[in-house]
């Protein structure tokens, strides 16, 4: 019985966020060459903050972030060439490199990025 109670209270415990806190830089290949982009990341529990920084969209920051085990999401609302963009990011941790998913909303494209963290 004393083993059930503490396999319970184990299972009950939510999946532990990967800690993904600090600078991460990646690229991705998209339309018309290479893009850069570098990210900050603070985590707080499964909520995830901070900011990004590209050429193309300059700083941006990062909203509706969550991170649940090693799966991320969060959303950069940006401006490019005069169009506000919505750009809807999801991925997956796998120790120092995250790879990330960016769906342009309306846009139906879709860029991936391989990030690195940064020392």
């Amino acid at each position: 019985m004393k083993w059930l109670l503490v396999l319970l209270s184990l299972l009950a415990i939510p999946a532990l966020a990967a800690d993904i806190s600090g600078k991460w830089k990646g690229t991705a290949e998209g339309p018309n060459g290479t893009i850069e982009r570098t990210f900050t990341f603070k985590v707080d529990g499964t909520k995830l903050t901070g900011e990004s920084e590209s050429q193309i969209m300059g700083k941006s920051t990062l909203a509706d972030g969550k991170i649940e085990g090693n799966k991320l999401s969060f959303v950069i609302n940006g401006n490019f060439q005069g169009n506000e963009m919505k750009l809807n990011y999801t991925g997956v941790v796998e120790g120092d490199t995250i790879k990330l998913t960016v769906d342009f909303a309306g846009g139906g494209q879709t860029v991936e990025y391989t990030l690195k963290r940064l020392p």
